[in-house]
């Protein structure tokens, strides 16, 4: 099976990320024999070190100013009623639920762990295997974890037919000759449809040990960092930074299907088109791979010109959006400075030496960064929260 890779609709800068390009989805497998369920990555770039841009100049075509060179947006854009944007309570208002979800999910990186041995596997349970799997007791490509050994999730991860189910009552130290059938349509013809024995290895169960949320060890670990002292402070952050992400979400959606654009610049559009090939070509860097080979393994594309046809109305819309926001800045006459650029490293980075990320992408790509974040910044500071 192969990994499927969708780049999605480019919203620079909407969530404070400087790459270009924000999600990449993939329906990843851990091994040949088996399949997981869809996972979302987020790529945000924002490392300069060993980012190659050879060959595409991201401030080529953008001004000194941070607008798109030799374009008044508003020539393209009717652009919709956005001061007062009205913001229905439900999106701005944050609940206690969303809170213990994000503190959950904080104090999973802090949990310790403990490897179980001594009772059965239960639905839910987090375990880590080995196995070998064979077809008419031929082992197969890819269906072996090579004694690595891989950690699954009963009920959640996603393999082939009750691969892990079968689990269930067996105890770490125990072999399990689990059994299956792959689907007719698979992908693989030597094993479309074909049953296959696996002989599983539970090695251990993983048991998550979350820490206590308390003042303490909040002040311990988010304090300098955060500057928070408590939990208190802790939640009332977290709860403006979710109100923070919902309003902007909200706002960029609302401006975005409420203004009219009455034609897409070539020039934008080009510069779209070669930024996304320029992605794709550092993803075959990172994966070791040629151009091409990537292409067609992980896309299933032959061509450049076959990715933008599968991508152009991905294109269309981000360059709609970024003409909305300069049309935006055109009316509203929002400018950045260095100075603005500053600022916005110090506030999301905590340094306000950008010079690394100039010397890789150019100071006039990134005024077009904090200028679409100060569009957006203006859009929610004028908003009728409801």
């Amino acid at each position: 099976m192969k990994k499927q890779i969708k780049l999605s609709v480019v919203m620079l800068l909407i969530t404070a990320v400087f790459f270009m390009f924000t999600a990449c989805k993939s329906s990843d497998k851990k091994i040949e024999g088996t399949e997981t369920e869809g996972t979302t990555q987020v790529t945000t770039g924002t490392s300069s070190e060993g980012k190659d841009t050879e060959g595409f100049n991201y401030s080529e075509g953008i001004t000194d100013s941070g607008f798109w060179k030799d374009i008044r947006a508003l020539d393209y854009v009717e652009l919709c009623e956005y001061m007062k944007i009205p913001v229905p309570a439900e999106v701005h208002q944050i609940t206690d639920s969303d809170i213990m979800y994000e503190l959950e999910n904080i104090l999973y990186y802090y949990s310790d762990y403990n490897e179980i041995t001594d009772r059965a596997v239960a639905d839910g349970d987090t375990v880590n295997i080995d196995y070998v799997g064979s077809i008419d007791g031929k082992e197969f490509e890819g269906g072996s974890t090579g004694g690595a050994g891989t950690t699954v999730v009963i009920g959640v991860t996603r393999y082939i037919d009750d691969f892990l189910e079968q689990l269930i009552g067996h105890k770490p130290g125990e072999q399990v000759d689990v059994l299956v059938t792959f689907p007719e349509d698979y992908g693989h013809e030597e094993l479309n449809g074909k049953d296959a024995l696996f002989k599983v290895t539970i090695n251990y169960i993983i048991e998550t040990i979350m820490p206590e949320l308390t003042d303490s060890f909040v002040q311990e670990n988010f304090s300098n960092e955060f500057g928070w002292q408590d939990v208190n402070s802790m939640k009332e952050a977290i709860r403006s930074d979710l109100q923070k992400v919902a309003l902007e979400e909200y706002i960029q959606n609302y401006v975005f299907e409420n203004s009219t654009i009455r034609s897409i610049p070539e020039s934008m559009m080009k510069y779209q088109e070669n930024s996304v090939v320029s992605y794709f070509k550092d993803y075959a860097d990172y994966y070791g791979m040629e151009y091409e080979d990537f292409l067609k393994t992980y896309l299933e594309v032959s061509s450049s010109e076959e990715l933008l046809a599968e991508y152009r109305e991905d294109n269309e819309q981000a360059v709609k959006m970024f003409l909305i926001f300069q049309a935006i800045a055109e009316d509203a006459n929002i400018s950045v400075t260095e100075e603005d650029v500053a600022d916005y490293f110090y506030e999301y980075e905590g340094e306000r030496d950008y010079s690394p990320y100039e010397e890789a992408y150019g100071l006039p790509y990134l005024k077009l960064l904090v200028l679409n974040q100060e569009v957006i910044n203006f859009l929610v500071q004028n908003a009728n929260l409801q």
